[in-house]
């Protein structure tokens, strides 16, 4: 998509560690950084120490950790894909789970990894934000997660969150609508325009439950269109994993001359690739039209340096 880029003040981000601070009912804030300082999850976990007079700790292995590092005493943020890779390792696994609290964040989680995660008793904090609200504006507490509580959580003291009808009105408990965002830490526009109207509108897809969770259901702008049926890619990718017969997926739609979109599983297969097998494992979970019509296998899936799956680099080596 188009590059664009979000004006921060030293006032939003200092807003976003306040939600923070409040939010987890800290004082000082102690970061371990194993994400690039140049995407917005790993400056505001440098900012967050360096605005409290915490420590901020920027390891290039576990070997590398200052001595008398306790994981205790600190916050570490992953992605998904950076939280399977470290479940999978015994001793970092093991690491993970003297940590204060691990957020969690950058891209959906799929379930059986959160199951994983609470197996390990891991004090994880799934998260929702993003670059122009300076991080984190809603979050599920450790001791929630761990109670085997689902969704983002609940919206932190600096910012609002409201879900949306196409009009722009709010909708109800369980109403599936548009994430709008107010917040002291949203960034002012897009270089050099500025935010018009009273909320920010996402282009995600979301609900609060009866527990005050927000719950992302996808993104408007990946919704895929087949045969006149709208399909949610991450309901689809959830479903794939719980197969077990697949180490990583992504799931978009493709031009169709009869569908319009087909709905297409890029996959990287745990063992020899057994389509059989992975149509018959959907077919309870999946209604016809959201189960895939193509399925390409690839040794990986190109990701970013956040550990997001690169969508328009996929795009063009299928297309």
């Amino acid at each position: 998509g188009k590059l664009r880029f979000a004006t921060h003040t030293w006032e939003t981000l200092a807003a976003s560690v306040k939600g923070f601070c409040a939010y987890f009912e800290v004082d000082r804030v102690n970061s371990c950084c194993i994400l690039p300082l140049y995407h917005v999850s790993g400056l505001m976990q440098f900012l967050r120490s360096f605005l409290t007079g915490g420590q901020f700790a920027l390891p290039g292995t576990l070997n590398d950790l200052p001595i008398g590092f306790d994981p205790a005493d600190f916050f570490l943020s992953l992605v998904p894909t950076q939280l399977q890779r470290l479940l999978h390792d015994p001793v970092a696994g093991d690491w993970l789970t003297q940590f204060q609290t691990v957020l969690l964040g950058g891209a959906p989680a799929w379930q059986e990894l959160l199951e994983q995660a609470r197996q390990r008793s891991i004090r994880l904090a799934p998260t929702y934000g993003m670059t122009e609200t300076a991080s984190q504006v809603v979050t599920l507490k450790p001791e929630d997660f761990l109670q085997g509580r689902s969704g983002c959580g609940r919206v932190l003291p600096h910012a609002q969150i409201q879900i949306q009808d196409a009009a722009g009105q709010a909708l109800n408990v369980n109403e599936v609508g548009t994430v709008a965002i107010r917040a002291a830490s949203l960034a002012l526009g897009y270089y050099p325009d500025r935010f018009a109207g009273s909320w920010f509108q996402t282009d995600d897809l979301g609900y609060f439950d009866l527990q005050e969770s927000l719950q992302i259901v996808g993104r408007k702008s990946q919704k895929i269109i087949t045969g006149g049926e709208n399909v949610f890619p991450q309901e689809v990718e959830a479903a794939i994993r719980a197969t077990g017969l697949v180490k990583d997926v992504y799931v978009l739609g493709l031009p169709d001359a009869d569908w319009g979109e087909v709905v297409t599983a890029v996959f990287v297969p745990i063992a020899q690739p057994d389509l059989t097998a992975l149509r018959t494992a959907l077919e309870p979970h999946l209604t016809p039209f959201k189960r895939p019509k193509r399925w390409i296998t690839l040794e990986k899936l190109p990701r970013n340096a956040q550990g997001k799956v690169d969508r328009e680099q996929l795009k063009r080596l299928l297309i």
